[in-house]
């Protein structure tokens, strides 16, 4: 396995991008913010950290994260075609950097584990400067690395996390998400399923064993068996297993007519293909066709997974097909840089970087309690998915949520999902408190 690599600094250089939209002037809050603060920048430019998985289960959700922060640097320091700068309203960012300091970046390995995960955005902070941290494909890496920030004094902006329990039960002041979460995927699902396959099902979990798979199972369970769904059986499997035989065969023998996979990343691709390897697809149970679900979809899964994801319903955070403006600008940006369609890990990194910087931008000072400020309740739109909002008792984002199926026609390697219905997010909304927690108080941190 690759050490750490948390090393290697990178300043982006360039004029200002043609074409970025300047739709508001800078906007300081009249309160005034310390200057003393961890990290607090002296230089001409400020370091942000990228901690993300490039080894272990999530690694290729992680290599497109990675992609993602890069492509967000360039266009906040003025290079490129700006992408979403062009799109994204309100924005007080000018294409010079963030209050007219460059952006560099360093780059941590979490390996897809959450200690990993600490030791390298800790060195990012601690060594490197690094004034904010981003990124992650697991949601136990995003609970314990936020924690780290809210210690540390730095803002904490999530990446691919989908539990629940991130912006619930354990959420921080100083940390924000702009990923939906499970409870979102279950009631947006839930109405499709009920169309597709009626109220008479029996379902049995297979569920990755950490924060995220448990959260996601409970809302899938909650959601679908409001429809009537029975729940026949449940069970937890390790992180990156790889061989989920040992796992599958007992469903052949369960009475269960659907197949709820809440894996992720090569677990989905392993699962799923081993799952279709067994027969479960061509079987017949309790008079219906056996189904699989893959609650959470994302286009790298369904690509590695090929055919064997042709029909099946999920949900996903973003998807490149989208025509509104933004996802348009990102996709083509995106594109031009690398030769493929955007992944919706890469969204929301991307992002999630954008929205921190203009944050710093509007609050006119990098102390983290300015930012969150910021961010707190925050609405805009032309990033996709609609009217968005940082909702400020949770720091949860609200925004629209994509249902998707395999496409059983696709026309190219990247048209792998189809997006079936845009759920609102008044549909996908719920109460601050049902998840627990308690935000806190914003840490600046020391000088």
């Amino acid at each position: 396995m690759k050490k750490l690599s948390v090393n290697r600094r990178t300043v982006l250089k360039g004029s200002t991008a043609a074409g970025v939209a300047l739709s508001m002037p800078t906007f300081f809050h009249s309160k005034a913010y310390a200057a003393n603060f961890t990290n607090a920048p002296t230089g001409s430019s400020v370091t942000l950290g990228f901690n993300v998985p490039q080894t272990g289960a999530y690694a290729d959700e992680g290599g497109d994260e990675l992609r993602a922060y890069k492509l967000a640097v360039k266009h906040i320091n003025g290079e490129g075609d700006g992408g979403m700068l062009n799109t994204i309203k309100p924005l007080s960012l000018k294409g010079n950097g963030i209050l007219g300091k460059k952006v560099a970046y360093v780059t941590g390995d979490t390996q897809t584990k959450s200690d990993a995960a600490r030791a390298s955005a800790k060195r990012m902070i601690e060594k490197d400067g690094a004034l904010m941290i981003t990124g992650g494909s697991s949601s136990g890496v995003a609970v314990a690395v936020q924690g780290l920030c809210q210690e540390a004094g730095v803002i904490f902006m999530a990446g691919l996390t989908h539990s629940n329990d991130t912006t619930g039960k354990d959420k921080k002041r100083n940390g924000f998400r702009h990923f939906f979460n499970a409870y979102m995927s279950g009631a947006a699902l839930a109405p499709v399923l009920e169309k597709s396959y009626g109220k008479d099902r029996n379902a049995y979990h297979l569920t990755a064993d950490y924060t995220w798979g448990w959260t996601q199972e409970e809302s899938i369970k909650n959601s679908t068996e409001a429809i009537g769904w029975n729940t026949v059986n449940a069970v937890r499997t390790p992180l990156g297993a790889g061989d989920f035989s040992q796992y599958i065969t007992p469903v052949l023998n369960s009475g269960a007519d659907v197949l709820i996979l809440n894996h992720y990343g090569k677990d989905m691709i392993n699962s799923l293909t081993q799952a279709v390897q067994f027969g479960l697809r061509d079987k017949v149970v309790n008079g219906k066709d056996f189904t699989i679900v893959v609650p959470l979809y994302s286009r790298l899964m369904a690509q590695g997974a090929g055919k064997n994801v042709k029909g099946i319903y999920g949900s996903t955070n973003w998807h490149w097909s989208l025509q509104d403006a933004g996802s348009k600008a990102f996709v083509k940006s995106f594109g031009q840089e690398y030769g493929f369609p955007p992944s919706q890990a890469a969204h929301t990194c991307y992002v999630q970087t954008i929205m921190y910087a203009d944050a710093c931008e509007r609050a006119g000072t990098f102390n983290p309690c300015g930012v969150v400020e910021s961010l707190e309740g925050h609405k805009f739109d032309g990033a996709g998915n609609g009217a968005t909002e940082y909702r400020a008792d949770d720091h949860q984002c609200f925004k629209d949520v994509l249902v998707v199926k395999g496409n059983e026609n696709p026309t190219s390697q990247f048209d792998i999902l189809e997006v079936v219905e845009v759920t609102p997010r008044s549909q996908v909304e719920y109460d601050p408190k049902i998840f627990g927690g308690n935000l806190g108080a914003c840490n600046a941190g020391k000088a």
